[in-house]
């Protein structure tokens, strides 16, 4: 089937070179095998359309080609062509045979109102694509609010080829024939306190940028809140299990933990028990007005490893000691 570089552009005749390159950067972006997948198809498609535009986006050979194209669909429109049409030039035939151009015109005389609007529909301006990324925070976090670092990948044409994808009919050095470049843009993410999970964050203007001067997409944020390390929290009440040593629960200690208001020193009283719980009011998570305690449980543990005069003393603890604890 014959080639016409205009349909394969999915353009107009008459569209002007800006029109033709937009086209081109449209399709090339689409059916790139980076994009596309590399199948011989997706490949043919690919090598098709940038030879299309290699033929338009050039001045003289697209002239030369829009001779031999009128050329010949007047022959195939004129069904007496052998007996009434008058012979082509010898530099119209030669041109055409030197390009090596057959053509299908069935769409070729469409009526200049359907052009126009198809010209205007195509040519509009389209809204970038949005993009979607996840943020993890914690419940501390979530519960005070904080600020996230977000690095995203964002393309731009390429600054070098103009999206084109060719420098001097070669491929472009600068973004590897790709038509695009990539980058990382920071994002400083003011998360509000409160917040729930999966609740979204909506950053607008930074998606994909937009075709023929529409708006560019925007990103959203999907936050996803994980309890913390060492802790975990029940409604607005944070639990929190610490270790004490042996002789902090039978002597009585004064400890220090981190907590949403800072660091809190509380004591632990004498003779306390394994699994003893210790209430810190107002500690906790706070929301609508409301405030969560902390709730701590004591675990006494003994030292994995231990000083010859700590074995020493133990068995002296041993030896002095009336506690009957299996009773």
């Amino acid at each position: 089937m014959a080639k016409d570089y205009y349909k394969i552009l999915d353009i107009p005749e008459f569209s002007t070179q800006d029109e033709i390159k937009s086209a081109y950067r449209h399709l090339a972006r689409k059916w790139h095998p980076d994009v596309a997948g590399s199948s011989a198809d997706v490949i043919a498609k690919f090598k098709e359309i940038n030879e299309a535009y290699e033929i338009l986006s050039d001045k003289n050979r697209k002239a030369d080609y829009d001779t031999a194209r009128r050329f010949y669909s007047y022959a195939k429109e004129t069904k007496e062509y052998k007996k009434t049409a008058k012979p082509a030039s010898d530099g119209e035939t030669n041109s055409a045979k030197k390009q090596g151009f057959t053509f299908n015109w069935e769409d070729f005389f469409a009526n200049k109102k359907q052009k126009n609007a198809y010209q205007k529909e195509v040519h509009a301006p389209q809204k970038g694509e949005d993009i979607y990324s996840d943020v993890e925070i914690s419940v501390f976090e979530a519960a005070g609010g904080t600020t996230k670092v977000i690095n995203m990948l964002q393309t731009q044409i390429c600054p070098k080829c103009r999206g084109r994808k060719f420098v001097n009919a070669s491929k472009c050095p600068y973004c590897n024939g790709k038509g695009e470049t990539s980058t990382y843009k920071r994002f400083n993410v003011k998360i509000p306190a409160g917040i729930k999970d999966k609740s979204k964050i909506r950053l607008a203007g930074e998606g994909e940028k937009g075709l023929n001067g529409g708006a560019n997409g925007d990103l959203y944020l999907t936050i996803h809140i994980r309890e913390p390390k060492n802790y975990k929290t029940e409604g607005l009440n944070i639990l929190k299990t610490v270790p004490v040593s042996p002789f902090e629960a039978v002597l009585g200690a004064e400890i220090s933990i981190p907590t949403l208001k800072g660091n809190v020193s509380f004591k632990i009283a004498p003779n306390t028990q394994n699994g003893q719980k210790i209430r810190l009011s107002g500690c906790g998570i706070v929301q609508n007005n409301k405030v969560g305690d902390m709730i701590v449980t004591v675990e006494i543990q003994i030292p994995k490893s231990l000083t010859q005069e700590e074995i020493n003393l133990y068995k002296k603890l041993r030896e002095v000691s009336s506690g009957r604890v299996r009773e």
